[in-house]
């Protein structure tokens, strides 16, 4: 067996080889190759069928003349057990019966296997005077041995002719023994029905499969362009649409089919990436504002601080220029912190009890403005980033001890496969309007407060896509009094539960 692989591997390698040289006559458009697929399925299905419809055709003419012949033979042999045969059989049907008897004579035939006496020549002209009168011709007396059949009532005997060296012809031979002794039936159907039904059926399938091809060939040339022609402008009008020109839409053909849904997909992606441009554009304006005004209040207190070397202004210069400095280190650490987030950089992840790590992250608290009351549920455990989730929560918090009168409160619970976090305060609270604009960056719903109390409006907008990051929510949801949001993350351990 290996041997034998061994063998064929040469021709499995040319094979290979001449395959791939016919890839290259492949065509490349789809049109092209939808036409081409087509008519070689159509062409393969038709010459199979064609091929199938003459082999039928030819096998049914073949059963029927061999069913004929069985026919005549069975109607001469029952003939011929009862009594003795006439010399020349009545024809029945389409087949030729001769008989011939134990020696090989014949003994009976039908009319059109015997030779019949031409007809009398014309009378010959009168011959003059002079003329010598023509000896007149001696018919042939044939003898018993001659192979012809005599006439009833004394006519001339017959002769078989040569139709029974046909070679198209169903030829079936039965024997019988009866007065006339033992006989052998021979008939014969001829086939020349049966050739001629298979020339006329394979010149018209001859004739027909091409045509049919090729107007299959054509039809679908004709049904795959148009099909394709809302896809190729499609096609065009993205290839014209640049960075400036993501306000264009792409053709929506009204046929609702699948390039119909391509169309509608398309726009809505260029819906997104327009989205995306706008944001970007705004978020660097944003940031380039955030950024200058600490810049420009530190260069002013370092040039006071020059223009004035007073040695009892720089306390007060200096702790300004550092809390300046902090703010563009806390506004530069959020913006490396989105980028990260938005180019979805794989993060290492471990099982974490967040009960414990909030716990720790409040009790470290020791500055807050106001004190945080916690609630924290046992057995609230997720898979996530210990550094990215513990910045979810002081986010949260910070967001409401900047706007809380007398109260911030933290809680924690299950509810059944979620881990529900939610942070609650007693101030001025968020209308109902802008609880999703609050989660969009450096959004602030008062300005002025907001750059009073050092916010860049970046926090609600990191919180929401580290939520986001571990698979859950957040949201900002109707509370009595104040601010109330939720975080909503899935427990580990709820998708095998």
């Amino acid at each position: 067996m290996v041997d034998r692989l061994r063998r064929l591997r040469p021709r499995l390698l040319r094979l290979l080889r001449l395959l791939r040289r016919l890839r290259r006559f492949v065509p490349r458009s789809v049109r092209a190759r939808a036409t081409f697929a087509a008519t070689a399925v159509v062409t393969l299905a038709l010459g199979g069928s064609s091929v199938a419809l003459l082999a039928v055709l030819h096998t049914n003419l073949l059963r029927t003349a061999r069913d004929s012949a069985v026919e005549q033979a069975g109607k001469v042999v029952e003939l011929a057990s009862r009594e003795h045969l006439p010399p020349v059989l009545s024809p029945r049907g389409g087949a030729s019966v001769w008989v011939l008897d134990a020696d090989g004579k014949p003994v009976a035939a039908t009319p059109d296997l015997l030779f019949r006496p031409l007809a009398a020549p014309p009378a010959p002209k009168l011959p003059g005077p002079h003329a010598p009168v023509p000896p007149a011709p001696v018919p042939h007396a044939p003898g018993p041995d001659n192979g012809l059949l005599p006439y009833p009532s004394g006519e001339p005997p017959l002769m078989l002719g040569p139709r029974i060296h046909d070679r198209r012809q169903q030829v079936i031979t039965l024997s019988v023994t009866g007065p006339d002794g033992p006989l052998t039936v021979h008939a014969a159907a001829s086939l020349r029905d049966v050739d001629a039904a298979g020339d006329t059926t394979g010149t018209a399938l001859a004739v027909g499969v091409p045509v049919l091809v090729l107007l299959v060939a054509a039809v679908t040339w004709r049904v795959t362009g148009r099909a394709l022609r809302p896809v190729e402008a499609i096609r065009a009008e993205v290839a014209e649409i640049t960075g400036h020109d993501l306000h264009r839409r792409v053709p929506v053909p009204h046929t609702g089919d699948e390039v119909a849904r391509l169309a509608v997909t398309v726009n809505a992606t260029l819906d997104r990436l327009e989205d995306a441009g706008l944001r970007q554009r705004r978020f660097i304006a944003d940031a380039s504002h955030e950024l200058r005004s600490p810049i420009a209040v530190l260069r002013t207190q370092l040039e006071v601080a020059l223009a004035h070397p007073d040695p009892e202004l720089w306390p007060e210069l200096l702790a300004d220029a550092l809390e300046d400095t902090v703010r563009l280190q806390d506004l530069a650490a959020d913006l490396l912190l989105l980028a990260r987030l938005d180019a979805a950089d794989p993060v290492a992840v471990e099982l974490l009890d967040l009960t414990a790590l909030f716990a720790d992250a409040l009790a470290a608290r020791t500055a807050d403005r106001i004190p945080v009351t916690a609630q924290l549920a046992e057995g609230a455990q997720v898979l996530g980033n210990r550094t990215w989730l513990t910045r979810l929560l002081t986010n949260l918090v910070d967001n409401a001890q900047r706007y809380a009168t007398s109260r911030v409160k933290v809680q924690l619970a299950l509810q059944g496969p979620l881990v529900v976090l939610e942070v609650s305060d007693d101030g001025p609270g968020i209308p109902a309007a802008d609880r999703e604009r609050v989660f969009e960056r450096f959004t602030r719903l008062d300005d002025a407060r907001s750059r009073e109390l050092g916010g860049a409006g970046l926090g609600l907008a990191i919180a929401r896509d580290l939520a986001g990051h571990h698979g859950g929510t957040l949201s900002a949801e109707p509370a009595r009094t104040g601010a109330r949001l939720v975080a909503r993350l899935p427990k580990a351990g709820a998708e095998q539960d």
